[in-house]
């Protein structure tokens, strides 16, 4: 998949830098404005050879595509009725010597007021990093920046993925959330 990966790229001029922060992580995949990220993340991913999971509205898990977006990595989520899905995913990373999951905290293309806070809560009960995965339209790059470990303390965390994703821009920057989860 790298060759393949590599030759899109090239034809399409994106650039891809960064790495996995180590054999088990939650990558954020921010900003989310457009239908495209998805393909991006997906080359982004096959170019730096690792394999990700990642988590998506199950609506696009349904026929035809959804068959697809599964080999694809991608896990379906039904936010109306899923319960406990942060301690669910947290025992997945205990019991995984390698995993990656891919979440994108605003939950939609569409501009939200907040993260959805599940990525971080997440990292802090597996004891992982969080990669602070990206796409930049304008400068056609995309790839992983910094990591941090989750501290516990959510708002002073925040602060540092905010300053982070203040450069990013995505497709529609018009769609873009604020980088921030709701207080406590």
């Amino acid at each position: 998949m790298k060759t393949f990966s590599n030759l899109i790229l090239k034809l399409t001029g994106w650039r891809i830098v960064g790495e996995l922060p180590g054999p088990k992580s939650i990558l954020i995949g921010a900003p989310h404005t457009s239908n495209w990220d998805l393909p991006v993340a997906l080359l982004t991913f096959w170019n730096l050879s690792f394999s990700a999971h990642w988590i998506g509205k199950h609506t696009i898990f349904k026929p035809p595509l959804g068959g697809l977006m599964r080999k694809l990595g991608g896990i379906p989520i039904d936010r109306g009725t899923t319960k406990d899905f942060v301690p669910e995913v947290v025992s997945w990373f205990e019991r995984e010597s390698e995993l990656t999951i891919v979440i994108a905290p605003e939950g939609t293309r569409s501009r939200t007021e907040y993260w959805r806070s599940g990525f971080y809560w997440i990292a802090h009960g597996a004891g992982i990093p969080i990669g602070l995965g990206f796409v930049d339209y304008p400068s056609r790059t995309a790839g992983i920046g910094i990591s941090i470990m989750p501290t516990g303390d959510i708002a002073a965390d925040m602060e540092k993925i905010r300053d982070f994703y203040a450069d990013k821009i995505g497709r529609h920057p018009e769609n873009a959330s604020t980088v921030d989860v709701r207080p406590a």
